[in-house]
């Protein structure tokens, strides 16, 4: 059994119905700052360690970040669907320091972090942004992946983690999201490569009350939450890191699982607890 596998440390477009289903996630409370969200999760004594370091951006902070951990991801404060996600990193090649950089498609590299610096500036135009710690995720293919954890008041109003879902990377892209190119797949599949089906399971359930702690804690600071897509990225020791928590969730990606009954249950939750 692979070391530290399962958290026993952690206690745990426009068809119709994805029009309906789009309409059904915004009537939950929604908060769009990924800056309020982390700084929630943070205060939180046992959650706050699955979060990577994550800092308002400017100049000294982007340095600073890259001196110490050589890769990060700049996003956007607000922002869907990894939109105006970047990825800057810091190599040492035959002792000489080299900066690249990635949007979408659009690497660069470069010779001097100033330079580095102003091509950053010039992306992210006036936009407010976070820079946040890059973990090197596990990957499917070669492609990277994380996973979306959907968490949901359940028709007792009691928080229920109602579905786990991988999202494959496009092979020339560095976000997972499915507007932006990423493959769904389920979690069996996903982690065949480095868990037995037991394994798999294990994990699972555990990812299954992870999600609800997060969704207690969101919970306490807005009360009118009743719906989370919670991002996981998944490090080679299998250690879970909170990428992101989206409180406008789309459920229609688990309509590509080949499991309808996860979708139907998901889409049952979402119409009852619909606010008026």
């Amino acid at each position: 059994m692979r070391r530290s596998y399962v958290l026993s440390k952690v206690k745990t477009q426009s068809g119709s119905l994805a029009e309906k289903v789009r309409k059904l996630t915004k009537t939950g409370e929604y908060i769009g700052s990924k800056w309020g969200k982390t700084n929630v999760l943070l205060h939180n004594r046992y959650l706050s360690r699955f979060i990577p370091v994550t800092r308002k951006l400017n100049e000294s902070i982007v340095k600073e970040m890259l001196n110490e951990f050589e890769m990060i991801y700049l996003k956007p404060i607000k922002g869907t669907y990894g939109q105006g996600v970047m990825r800057v990193e810091k190599h040492s090649i035959n002792g000489r320091i080299i900066f690249s950089y990635q949007q979408g498609t659009d690497k660069k590299r470069f010779l001097d972090f100033p330079t580095l610096y102003q091509k950053i500036k010039q992306k992210k135009l006036k936009r407010k942004y976070i820079a946040q710690q890059g973990i090197h995720l596990l990957k499917y293919n070669k492609c990277l992946f994380d996973l979306r954890i959907m968490v949901q008041k359940n028709l007792k109003k009691v928080w229920e983690t109602t579905g786990i879902i991988g999202r494959v990377a496009h092979p020339k892209k560095i976000v997972t999201n499915y507007h932006s190119g990423g493959t769904p797949m389920s979690i069996r599949t996903i982690f065949q490569s480095y868990l037995s089906t037991k394994q798999i399971g294990e994990y699972q359930q555990v990812l299954n009350g992870f999600g609800q702690d997060v969704a207690k804690a969101m919970s306490k600071q807005y009360p009118n939450l009743n719906m989370l897509g919670i991002d996981v990225g998944v490090d080679k020791k299998l250690y879970p890191w909170i990428i992101e928590v989206n409180t406008n969730p789309d459920l229609y990606i688990f309509k590509k699982l080949k499991d309808k009954k996860i979708f139907r249950r998901m889409y049952r939750y979402a119409k009852r607890l619909k606010r008026t």
